[in-house]
């Protein structure tokens, strides 16, 4: 199918853009427009102006600034395939979070900043902000302001951005040098959008955890931060690695999946997916990923990562 009729402009410069998109009544941006497009030709979005950011250069841009780092609009998704590309275990984070995002092509044109304009529930880089209290720059004819993500996220595909907005960057804190993050992902196929998946950051002292941030990602209508299951595991040792693919029923993360599944996530039935089902997942998913996160502290500790996680 063909896209329905619409007005097109090249901006140069932030508030170009930001002029072009408070002068139409349904205005769209273009930056990768791997969801854009498609949403265009299936007439699901009909646009009367779309406005390309593309040759904007200031939005081309990562740097980190004092302890945070800033990504802007530009940024496509195939640089976070390295974890080199962001300082410390953030960087690691990300190069486990963006292999699960569509595949090759797709992530060398698609940005970062465009998974916020979508506010999609099932993105991961939406369930990372959740778990690290990521910052939403957005620029209008107003100014510019900065939400929080915990206050950016309204429902599946509704966020706080204003019409005639434009994200400009988001912005990380970055990571202690040891550590441990997590990110395991679950779906029904390689192309379907993800079931469940599970951010875990884990800080740990002496071998107890000081402090938990877990993100999830689909388990309900917004991506979530798993507060009550983030409490539960305070100040718990993370013992000795988990050895196999199953975690014990009695161990603490398992523990931590079942109250992150029945207590933070509010998960609906899908065709393929009851609800007695999408909440094992997201205990299973959530479990493991602690793991992942506890075995990545390990290593960057110097301990034996010891069985498989």
């Amino acid at each position: 199918m063909k896209p329905a009729a619409f007005d097109y402009v090249a901006a140069c410069t932030v508030p170009e853009a930001v002029d072009a998109l408070g002068n139409a009544d349904k205005s769209q941006v273009l930056a990768g427009g791997q969801s854009l497009l498609l949403e265009m030709h299936l007439e699901r979005i009909r646009p009367d102006l779309v406005v390309d950011i593309n040759r904007i250069p200031e939005l081309d841009d990562m740097r980190v600034v004092d302890d945070t780092l800033r990504v802007g609009a530009l940024i496509r998704h195939q640089v976070f395939e390295s974890a080199q590309a962001v300082p410390g275990p953030l960087g690691s984070l990300f190069s486990l979070a963006v292999v699960n995002i569509a595949h090759p092509p797709i992530r060398s044109r698609g940005t970062m900043v465009g998974s916020f304009g979508w506010g999609h529930p099932a993105s991961e880089w939406c369930g990372i902000a959740m778990a690290l209290d990521a910052e939403i720059q957005l620029q209008g004819r107003e100014g510019a302001r900065t939400v929080a993500a915990r206050d950016y996220f309204h429902g599946p595909l509704k966020t706080a951005r204003r019409p005639g907005e434009l994200i400009t960057s988001v912005h990380y804190p970055l990571l202690a040098d040891h550590t441990g993050v997590g990110f395991i992902e679950h779906r029904r196929t390689h192309f379907c959008f993800a079931q469940v998946a599970v951010a875990a950051v884990l800080t740990v002292h002496d071998g107890v955890i000081s402090e938990a941030r877990i993100g999830l990602v689909n388990c309900a209508d917004r991506p979530l931060r798993a507060h009550a299951a983030e409490q539960a595991l305070i100040g718990v040792e993370i013992g000795p690695p988990v050895e196999g693919y199953r975690v014990p029923e009695d161990h603490p993360f398992a523990s931590a999946g079942r109250i992150a599944a029945e207590q933070d996530a509010a998960p609906v039935a899908e065709p393929y997916a009851d609800l007695e089902y999408r909440r094992h997942a997201i205990a299973v998913v959530a479990a493991r990923t602690l793991c992942q996160a506890a075995n990545d502290h390990r290593s960057r500790t110097g301990e034996s990562k010891g069985g498989g996680q």
